[in-house]
């Protein structure tokens, strides 16, 4: 049976989802003059958030739980490592301005997609 936190998980990885995929169909340009701060900071929770929905799916013996880990810890050290350096910790590298803002969008709509799967995951 669903409950309530599968449903905000859903709704969270569609809101998450369509924070990247609405300004590269270009509609609410605006979002694309976000800081990209204000963007990494909204990675690095939604990548927690799915962290913790992996593992909820990994403890009801999940292979989908594998895959959502993964993906959260590749989103969170994308997401974490810029805050980390707007605080003052780690390396010159760690602010990773080499990144579009573009690829930041493509991470978004993974998160996304994986949040909304965690949705049906969760209870598999």
């Amino acid at each position: 049976m669903m409950q309530a936190r599968d449903w905000v998980s859903f709704f969270a990885g569609l809101a998450v989802g369509l924070l990247g995929l609405l300004p590269m169909l270009g509609y609410f340009t605006f979002l694309n003059d976000l800081k990209v701060s204000v963007v990494v900071w909204i990675v690095a929770v939604a990548a927690l958030y799915l962290v913790w929905n992996s593992i909820i799916e990994i403890t009801n013996s999940n292979i989908i739980g594998t895959f959502s880990i993964a993906i959260a810890g590749i989103a969170l050290l994308s997401g974490l490592l810029p805050v980390l350096h707007s605080f003052g910790i780690g390396w010159g590298w760690f602010e990773l301005k080499w990144l579009p803002g573009t690829v930041y969008n493509f991470i978004l709509i993974i998160e996304g997609a994986f949040l909304m799967v965690a949705t049906f995951a969760m209870e598999l």
